[in-house]
């Protein structure tokens, strides 16, 4: 019992201190050695493969079996020289998680030697077992086949002794079976109706990516802590535990000194990212203790998710060299501040304009509104898929907690482009006047840059921030995928040009002039996507009720709000695009209703045992020792100094039964509603259940627990507290 408090080891074990010392002096010096980047494909490729690589990247063209070949050659010589001995196509499949199956290179030879063999089918195309990972119904356990294919937009590189190869995942009858596939379809999406938009502006522009700049929270905990703690080894959360008395309240854990453990391990993860090409640049303590972020600079929102979900496992895989362990749960501590990922996104031309950054002209601004308009009005009509991306069992946990935005989805523009809005939105209808457009662009447009040099802010409390040449989606969770966010921020607003273009055009084909046109429909726009803007503050309850009278939904839980993607409009505008089938929609929909209820019952069967195993018994041996105590001072104490003395100590016996009394009672009720959920077939109503019947017990049945906490013995506490987890020492 409470072995972290009393063993000298685990004690020496904790503060046992790791310096990493970076054996080059400049990051330049390293980043991206270990990518198979440009730099790596003009010394190991011909002239012709290494065109032909760089046409597949910029415009899609696919390589035959000739220069794959030719590349695959190239990338093992590279990737040994790095130390590689293994390929793997990695991937990411709908787990949550990153997969990867390594090959050697090395092959046989028949006369008892070996070569190492690579060649361009390798590379191109593998295929795992893929019966064991989630694929809603898609195909049955026995046509276990599944193809991984290179993905020649995503930079190969090594990883300790592999050449990973970022690849998509497909079933044998070509459904997507991964997070990539839709990703990149979107992009795509997003790119060509971009393009068609921003040619109203500059013919030039031929290509258009979306980019995104992700900050990654986490917490880290000492490994030996982690270790002593049931829940945080089973759920990545801790299930109780009493707030300390000191939390974030005086917050001077935010950008404060970071300890020298931590330091340590922070550079290391900085130069593993490096040697990855992942540009990591910012570091920093987050507002709760034992909470930290990284950010990097912003990257081609494919390359950037391939990014994220690498830098999470390079997190991991740091921390155990430092005797930590990563907490990536968006609420591992009640109480405190969870992890949330804000996804910054932002769209780039091939003739380097950001298309949501003002310019310094009124014609780079009306092509800013343009998007920036239409980017509001994506997120008016379709919050609801916004809601459902970020949907998950460990995000409901921290959704509208006092610290992340709730599960309204709104958007903040600030109070200067809000009176921007209002000017265009004055508009009389119909063609302008060349002084009124001459006005129109000098004084409102023309002055937008003016603006938000010094008036732009960011609002905490808002799902969806504009920050100056950004939308920052603040809603998504730590443990996310950025790809599935990005997947739907980008179809729904590809979906909205494409609208837009259609109602400019008909105007144009009209008589209309362009300019008038254009001014006519973003007038539109602000109108009715006026609900979804919202400058105040998003945790107030008066918010709750302001958004249901502007008939914008509050969705708090997953099951309930994954239900937005199965409705008729979001089939049909995934088909419409291509980025979804129905049957590939409908079996993410099931992957996700059972995501969410196995997790949910994870913590449930931990809960149970965590108190029947541990709480409970530890509680009942401190109540014998009370009882004991007592029964000796009413042998050696009169009866009145006795009934004086003992008073506190039975009322700590008492209090400390009917808490025992309440945990198994609670305990077995829970019990006996998941027994319930576990008899229901379908997918939807189980994950509902437990949601419903399974889920309010957590709570009840923590304050329990954490009421016994303060009332045991310290000594005799099975588990590490709070204080003890929460600050690195």
């Amino acid at each position: 019992m409470a072995l972290v408090r009393f063993s000298g080891l685990a004690q020496a074990f904790l503060h046992q201190p790791v310096e990493f010392v970076n054996p080059f002096n400049k990051s330049s010096e390293y980043y991206g050695s270990h990518v198979f980047n440009q730099k790596a494909m003009r010394e190991y490729l011909s002239k012709e493969a290494y065109e032909r690589v760089l046409s597949a990247i910029e415009k899609g063209n696919k390589i035959d079996r000739y220069m794959a070949d030719q590349v695959a050659t190239a990338m093992k010589a590279w990737s040994i020289s790095k130390g590689a001995s293994h390929y793997t196509h990695w991937f990411q499949p709908l787990t949550g998680a990153t997969a990867e199956k390594h090959d050697a290179f090395f092959e046989p030879t028949e006369d008892g030697h070996a070569i190492e063999k690579f060649n361009g089918g390798m590379l191109v195309q593998a295929e795992p077992d893929a019966s064991s990972f989630p694929n809603g119904g898609i195909r049955n356990t026995f046509e276990a086949r599944g193809y991984t294919a290179w993905d020649p937009t995503s930079p190969v590189f090594v990883f300790g002794s592999t050449l990973c190869i970022p690849s998509v995942f497909v079933s044998y009858t070509g459904e997507a079976l991964d997070h990539k596939v839709p990703l990149l379809r979107a992009l795509q999406a997003i790119d060509h109706a971009a393009v068609e938009v921003g040619q109203y502006f500059d013919k030039n522009i031929s290509k258009v990516n979306a980019t995104l700049g992700w900050e990654q929270e986490y917490f880290l905990v000492d490994e030996a802590l982690f270790h002593a703690r049931p829940d945080l080894v089973m759920t990545g959360r801790t299930l109780v535990g009493h707030s300390p008395a000191k939390g974030q309240q005086m917050d001077d854990h935010y950008f404060g000194s970071i300890p020298e453990r931590v330091m340590s391990y922070m550079r290391e993860v900085e130069y593993e990212c490096h040697k990855l090409g992942i540009p990591v640049k910012t570091r920093h303590n987050e507002v709760a203790p034992g909470q930290y972020e990284f950010a990097p600079i912003y990257e081609e929102a494919n390359v950037a998710v391939d990014h994220n979900s690498l830098f999470m496992d390079i997190l991991d895989k740091v921390a155990r060299r430092h005797a930590f362990r990563i907490l990536l749960h968006e609420k591992p501590f009640a109480g405190i501040n969870g992890s949330g990922k804000h996804n910054n996104w932002s769209l780039s031309t091939n003739t380097g304009i950001n298309l949501l950054a003002p310019g310094s002209t009124p014609k780079r601004n009306l092509l800013f509104l343009t998007f920036f308009i239409n980017t509001i009005k994506a997120v008016n009509d379709r919050a609801d898929l916004i809601r459902a991306a970020i949907a998950a069992a460990s995000n409901d946990h921290r959704l509208g907690a006092n610290e992340a935005p709730p599960a309204i989805i709104s958007v903040f523009i600030g109070t200067q482009l809000s009176e921007v809005l209002d000017e265009l939105e004055k508009l009389e209808s119909g063609k302008m006047s060349p002084e009124k457009k001459t006005e129109l662009k000098l004084n409102v447009v023309g002055k937008i840059p003016e603006i938000l040099l010094d008036n732009t802010d960011r609002n905490r409390t808002s799902p969806f921030a504009f920050t100056g040449n950004k939308f920052e989606l603040r809603a998504v969770g730590s443990t996310a995928n950025c790809a599935v966010p990005m997947t739907v921020l980008n179809t729904i607003v590809a979906d909205q040009l494409v609208q837009f273009k259609k109602e400019v055009d008909a105007l144009i084909k009209n008589g209309m002039k362009k300019d008038d046109a254009i001014f006519n429909i973003l007038k539109e726009y602000i109108k009715s996507s006026k609900a979804i803007r919202f400058e105040g503050d998003g945790y107030s309850d008066a918010w709750k009720v302001e958004a249901e009278k502007r008939g914008l939904k509050n969705t708090p839980d997953t099951p309930r709000a994954l239900d937005f993607y199965v409705t008729q409009d979001a089939k049909d505008l995934f088909a419409k695009h291509g980025i979804l089938n129905e049957v590939e929609l409908e079996a993410r929909y099931e992957i996700l209703q059972e995501e969410y209820y196995k997790k949910i019952q994870i913590e449930s069967r931990t809960l149970s045992d965590l108190v029947q195993n541990q709480i409970v018994p530890t509680a009942i041996q401190y109540q014998s020792i009370l009882s004991q105590n007592v029964m000796r001072l009413k042998e050696v104490l009169p009866v009145e100094t006795f009934t004086r003395v003992s008073r506190e100590q039975m009322d700590m016996i008492i209090e400390i039964s009917e808490r025992i009394s309440a945990i198994l009672t609670q305990s077995g009720e829970m019990i006996e509603e998941r027994k319930k959920a576990n008899n229901i077939a379908h997918a939807r109503e189980r994950a509902l259940a437990y949601c419903d019947h399974v889920k309010p017990y957590f709570e009840q049945i923590r304050y329990e627990v954490d009421k016994l906490e303060l009332l045991i013995d310290n000594e005799m506490w099975p588990l590490p507290k709070y204080r003890e987890m929460l600050y690195i020492r």
